[in-house]
């Protein structure tokens, strides 16, 4: 896909991040939108910085689509149609993910699932809804986006990160198995699949919203003790606790968290910008896989290179961690 002007994009998570970028970026372009998320206020804000900079008359839309939800999805891609007035779309990136449920052994189920829903059945339900509007299309592709994490189930030595890294494999897989699929039965539609490393974005924060995102003031002494169990399990809220003790550990807690995301943001080697301009000329390329970052690149060469090691303490997973914490 050589130019994007006149073409129809989908994009979702386009609140912020890459997401948002993707939007900004293609719509410079004169390429119309839409994007999605389950955001409001900030989705609204997307759709305002993409038409500012956008040739005049480029249609952009936002909604609200939590993309772990198939109905939420259909009602979507049936707005995509009404707002758009098309019988298809040229480009659906699969852009929406969050983190969460690391520990398959001590995490909650809900906050596992909940993270496994986003980010593979997100993908899924999403590629259902609107493959057939890609088939419609002259020229078309779906891009979805996976991780390094598809390729490396690790954050490093002690740190597990299985309901993410589970599903991006899920998502590459996926992603690889299409190329045969659609060059037989619709081969002018392509997939790309995208494996960021660490980049700039506020997916931490984010994250913690997706799973927690009422304010712990508004919680009932009923709802703190629903989270007593949780908490005494992961070992950071003592026996006995009032519930008023409970409500402050939750706003320390989010206050850490979110901390956290802004570091993890503000350090990253790679802006979301950054990231999307990578994305958008990997399209352009008909590249079906596209490494987002130096560290990526890096990550996938020594995983490819030395398998075996990828998950030994003094193998890849080590030397990469170490190698871009010191930088």
């Amino acid at each position: 896909m050589e130019a994007f002007e006149k073409k129809l994009a989908v994009v979702t998570g386009g609140g912020s991040g890459m997401g948002r970028e993707l939007v900004r970026q293609l719509a410079a372009q004169g390429c119309s939108i839409a994007a999605c998320d389950v955001n409001d206020e900030s989705i609204a804000e997307t759709v305002g910085l993409a038409l500012a900079g956008a040739p005049s008359g480029t249609p952009v839309t936002g909604h609200h689509c939590d993309v772990s939800d198939e109905d939420q999805v259909l009602r979507f891609r049936d707005e995509v149609i009404d707002q758009h007035a098309s019988d298809h779309v040229d480009l659906l990136f699969n852009n929406a993910g969050i983190g969460g449920g690391g520990s398959f052994v001590t995490d909650p189920r809900a906050a596992w699932e909940r993270t496994f829903g986003v980010d593979w059945w997100g993908v899924y339900y999403c590629s259902r809804a609107f493959l057939p509007l890609l088939i419609k299309s002259d020229d078309a592709m779906l891009v979805n986006t996976s991780s390094v994490n598809g390729f490396w189930a690790s954050l490093g030595p002690g740190v597990p990160h299985t309901a993410y890294s589970t599903a991006k494999f899920a998502v590459k897989g996926f992603s690889e198995a299409l190329i045969e699929d659609l060059r037989l039965h619709a081969p002018h539609v392509k997939v790309a699949v995208v494996m960021p490393g660490h980049i700039g974005t506020d997916i931490v924060i984010n994250s913690r919203r997706a799973h927690d995102g009422v304010d712990p003031a508004a919680l009932s002494d009923a709802d703190l003790e629903g989270r007593r169990a949780d908490l005494e399990h992961a070992g950071v809220l003592q026996e006995g606790a009032s519930t008023d003790e409970i409500r402050q550990l939750i706003i320390d807690l989010h206050l850490m968290i979110d901390e956290f995301g802004k570091s993890f943001r503000d350090s990253a080697p790679l802006d979301a910008a950054g990231a999307a301009e990578i994305i958008l000329a990997g399209v352009r390329s008909g590249k079906w896989r596209i490494l987002v970052g130096e560290d990526a690149k890096l990550l996938d060469e020594q995983v490819r290179a030395n398998p075996e090691a990828a998950y030994d303490y003094d193998g890849v997973g080590n030397g990469i961690v170490n190698t871009f914490q010191s930088e």
